[in-house]
């Protein structure tokens, strides 16, 4: 190597070495994601002010995101105003496999206790016991039974089967034995050409338990009667102590989006009701869980010209074999979609409902509810 090339060298090296000192953090930083992202930095100058601007916006989701995470919240999460709602009664339907989730200094008056449901002969598989719920809970604690199809349901109800009466006797003795205060029915897939079936069973199961059990009903929500309705609520009013109106799923698994039970239909829910129940037999149920909804879903049957279109519009060439079976795996972006209740809505929801002058409500379930809601709910 020439003297002059030598003297080339040394300078490039001073250079450099200078250079990397001028730099500082900012090189320091750079060299810890790679020469490939030092390459980057270098090419993609910010001009002056914009840094800083950069920076000071930087700091405010930092700070946003600080403050949710002190509160506990993934999100914004506005709390109503002013005083707690009072109501006369308020149910909590819980789980008999998560108890666990209850706990008895909640703001409950009637415990109901899910479930008891019967299986293709007829039959309580199990029944859950009181004993189970925690002894220092004082309210009223309620059996629930459930049937899980309609023809299982029409199988339970029509007398030509000899079934009814037999599950009738089972509900009484199974709430005598383990010291329930009442029975709630929660059939729910019931046919219409069973309408009258089911108004005899309830009758039976009234006459059998007497009157100083309490014998109550969930219905489906309605707003406005309709013809042969096996849960007209008008009938059914006479025959129990309570009908609790599952005021939700207004849109479900399968529907388009939206809110679980919106503030606009529920009203139209409780006007409707309130003219055909009793006030002191009408329960409100209000939701505690949320749904949601994706753009695209991929976990499902497919045809082969379904896949094939999926292949095509995805770019997706890279089919594998595993023993002469095709398989692919590919990522994707869908678009979800929820709505859920948190403790403004359900303060906001429970005001609508005092305001009307509705002094029982309801929850479906105890255990998926925004925790801090309790707090804004009293008993009167």
């Amino acid at each position: 190597m020439s003297r002059r090339e030598l003297l080339v060298l040394t300078l490039l090296t001073v250079f450099f070495i200078g250079l990397f000192f001028a730099r500082g953090a900012k090189d320091a930083a750079v060299s810890a994601t790679g020469i490939g992202a030092a390459v980057q930095s270098d090419a993609e100058e910010i001009p002056d002010g914009a840094g800083l601007l950069a920076e000071d916006t930087s700091n405010e989701t930092d700070v946003e995101e600080d403050v949710f995470a002190s509160t506990g919240f993934s999100y914004a999460h506005d709390m109503p105003e002013g005083d707690p709602v009072q109501f006369h009664e308020v149910w909590g339907y819980v789980l008999a496999d998560r108890v666990s989730e209850f706990k008895p200094d909640l703001p409950i008056t009637d415990l109901v206790y899910f479930s008891a449901d019967l299986d293709c002969y007829g039959e309580f598989e199990s029944i859950p016991k009181r004993s189970t719920i925690p002894a220092d809970f004082k309210g009223r604690v309620h059996l629930s039974t459930t049937c899980s199809s309609r023809s299982l349901t029409h199988f339970v109800l029509d007398p030509q089967f000899g079934v009814n009466r037999k599950v009738v006797d089972a509900l009484v003795k199974a709430m005598n034995t383990n010291g329930y205060d009442g029975i709630n029915v929660d059939f729910e897939l019931i046919p219409k050409r069973d309408a009258k079936h089911f108004h005899s069973f309830i009758r039976d199961l009234r006459k059998k338990m007497g009157q100083e059990k309490w014998l109550t009903i969930a219905v489906p929500a309605r707003t406005k009667t309709l013809q042969n309705d096996a849960f007209d609520y008008e009938t059914l009013a006479p025959m129990v102590d309570r009908i609790f109106i599952m005021a939700y799923d207004e849109h479900w698994s399968t529907s388009n989006p939206g809110a679980v039970a919106s503030m606009d239909w529920c009203e139209k829910i409780a006007d409707y009701a309130k003219t055909v129940i009793p006030k002191k037999k009408l329960v409100m149920g209000l939701p505690f869980y949320g749904r949601s909804w994706q753009d695209e879903n991929y976990g499902k049957a497919w045809y082969f010209s379904g896949i094939n279109r999926v292949l095509g519009e995805k770019k997706i060439s890279n089919v594998q074999r595993e023993n002469g079976v095709p398989y692919v795996s590919f990522k994707t972006e869908v678009n979800v979609t929820g709505y859920f209740d948190d403790t403004y809505s359900l303060v906001q929801r429970c005001r609508m409902y005092a305001d009307k002058g509705i002094n029982r409500i309801g929850f479906w379930r105890v255990g998926q509810e925004d925790e801090s809601f309790w707090q804004w709910l009293e008993i009167n």
